[in-house]
């Protein structure tokens, strides 16, 4: 067996909250809860374990996604009126990155985990 990632934990406030968020940007459902955890699964069958804490420490966490699912979720992005930037740590508010044929744009999750969509690796 080759070594995959299966799942990894998203600590937050509010998990059922902050796991809804996510998957209306990425246009994603949430999964039925398993246990304490509210579960986003992504295409690779990577799960996103949502966890309700007290303090979550932010975290990067970064989507490879089609340019059609990149517009729609930049959309999203941009209807709900959130910031959004073009470098790690916030620089470049407002815009998008461009690199090589590869497009990508960072968000905070409510938690303020730094979210990112990126349409190719570069």
């Amino acid at each position: 067996m080759s070594i995959q990632l299966n799942h990894t934990i998203v600590r937050a406030r509010d998990h059922h909250a902050s796991a809804e968020f996510l998957a209306s940007i990425l246009g994603l459902p949430v999964g039925e809860d398993v246990g304490h955890f509210a579960p986003v699964v992504l295409a690779n069958d990577v799960t996103l374990d949502y966890m309700t804490v007290a303090d979550p420490q932010p975290q990067h966490y970064a989507f490879l996604v089609s340019d059609a699912e990149f517009d729609a979720a930049f959309a999203r992005i941009k209807e709900r009126g959130l910031s959004y930037y073009a470098q790690p740590g916030g620089g470049g508010r407002g815009q998008i990155y461009t690199r090589s044929d590869s497009r990508g744009v960072y968000f905070d999750d409510p938690d303020g985990h730094a979210m990112e969509i990126l349409t190719r690796v570069p």
